[in-house]
């Protein structure tokens, strides 16, 4: 049982987990837990304080294979193996041990800087060198790794996977509903048909270009000091290139290392992962609205599960709830990841601390967009085409065949193309004999015309099943 699963082994307990969810402030930590618990190891307070040790750890590893630091020999490989074990079995009873100590120091990093001492005082190698632990360091150093570190494990291990499954889902059915032919609708009116599975593709691709730029989005770190300039490194060791140090040892971690900083990374790369999200997560609003209207207009019809309730009152309604869901999490989600980008890379001069208790609210936010992600791909599960109710609404709608018979009378010289069929269509209601008829009085070219009167609403899609079926082409996945 490594140190990642210990918050999974803690829901083990389902009675004690579920009558502690009902007393909880958050719905993730309550009714959603179950759905939200896989970004609880990186995100939590526990994440935090884990993150914090294995930063103070690798420090003072990095510190012993320094030649100049004479004072931090190196490790004997039993030495290092106990260091490294107290990171691999970071446990939920070690962490209560440094919020215990916190309550003495009333600071959390200080209180992993002891507790680490204690772990170590019965290591004669490491008992030496105790007091290099947190060597030169301001508290900034440890928690903007931390931090980091944090967002790394959270995305890459949970919020990417996610994302992939939601754009796989969606490119299925781009795929599956390639012929499916539909009539789209801009501004609320009947417009030239599509197919459905183009209208999927198209949020497939979207979403795939946000989920390239979050994953291609450098995670910085800064290991710099109290206000960025090595000022303790250089005074205690002056023929250390400090500098480069701290790059080596921030990018040993994986992660970007920035060089100009003041007390704080400054969190711009957070404003940019932050707003990517947020990105994705209006995409997805904007896919969950249009499947939403998609089922009010009878084009799917939603799978029931037996013992389900879609209303209270009406027994007949199956209601879009998991779509409806998933906006709502989103915009619960974007008004954080918002705010985070707007307040987080502002620090008044050198530093202040007003990022440090918005930094703690992470896992909202990343919870409220993973739940978003789940909603949705529950509900695409559940969803089965009405092709009888697409083929209808073509059905109905053969006015949208004006915009091929006047492209071609362009081509051929009629003149007026445009207004006339204006006049035959706009506010009237129009029939398939209507359309055939005026065709049939054209002044084309008999195989234009042909072409013309092998024309329907359903196939009249130009290219939306090739753009459909070659969806996978144009997303941007993880491998």
């Amino acid at each position: 049982m490594t140190s990642r699963k210990v918050i999974a082994m803690a829901a083990t307990c389902s009675r004690d987990l579920e009558m502690s969810s009902l007393t909880t402030l958050s719905p993730l930590d309550g009714r959603y837990w179950g759905k939200v618990k896989e970004l609880a190891s990186s995100l939590s307070e526990f994440g935090l304080i884990y993150f914090r040790v294995l930063v103070e750890i690798n420090w003072l590893l990095k510190l012993s294979k320094i030649p100049e630091v004479t004072e931090v020999p190196s490790f004997s490989k039993e030495a290092e193996t106990y260091l490294q074990g107290i990171v691999d079995g970071f446990s939920l009873d070690d962490a209560l041990e440094v919020k215990k100590i916190e309550r003495v120091t009333n600071h959390d990093v200080k209180a992993v800087e002891y507790f680490l001492k204690q772990k170590c005082e019965s290591e004669p190698e490491i008992a030496k060198v105790l007091e290099f632990f947190h060597f030169a360091c301001t508290s900034e150093d440890i928690n903007n790794l931390s931090h980091a570190l944090m967002l790394k494990e959270a995305i890459g291990s949970v919020i990417l996977p996610a994302m992939d499954e939601l754009i796989k889902s969606i490119a299925v059915m781009a795929k599956e509903y390639a012929y499916v032919p539909m009539l789209s609708r801009t501004h609320g009116q009947p417009a030239s048909p599509t197919t459905l599975g183009k209208e999927m593709a198209i949020f497939a691709v979207r979403l795939s270009e946000e989920r390239r730029y979050l994953a291609e989005t450098k995670i910085k770190g800064k290991f710099a000091g109290a206000v960025g300039n090595y000022n303790a490194h250089i005074s205690a060791y002056s023929n250390i290139n400090w500098p480069h140090v701290a790059e080596e040892f921030v990018t040993s971690l994986g992660l970007t290392f920035n060089p100009y900083v003041t007390q704080i990374e400054p969190h711009d790369y957070m404003a940019r992962l932050f707003n990517t999200i947020s990105q994705f997560n209006t995409i997805l609003v904007d896919f969950d609205r249009d499947i939403w209207n998609y089922i009010s207009l009878g084009f799917f019809k939603q799978i029931t599960k037996a013992g389900e309730i879609g209303s209270s009152t009406m027994p007949h309604k199956v209601n879009p709830i998991d779509f409806e869901n998933s906006e709502g999490n989103l915009g619960k989600a974007n008004a954080e990841l918002t705010f985070f980008s707007m307040k987080l890379p502002i620090s008044r001069m050198q530093r202040d601390l007003t990022d440090s208790t918005v930094l703690r609210n992470m896992g909202g936010a990343l919870g409220h967009s993973l739940l978003g992600y789940k909603s949705a791909i529950q509900g695409i599960g559940k969803l089965q085409v009405n092709e009888a109710r697409l083929k209808d609404d073509l059905d109905q709608n053969w006015e949208v065949l004006a915009e091929p018979i006047q492209t071609v009378m362009r081509r051929y010289g009629v003149p007026e193309p445009y207004e006339k069929l204006k006049e035959l269509t706009r506010g009237r209601a129009v029939n398939e004999e209507i359309i055939r008829e005026f065709i049939k009085k054209l002044e084309l070219p008999e195989d234009a015309k042909s072409q013309l009167l092998k024309l329907t609403p359903h196939t009249y899609v130009g290219a939306a099943a090739a753009l459909a079926l070659a969806v996978d082409e144009a997303l941007h996945l993880g491998h």
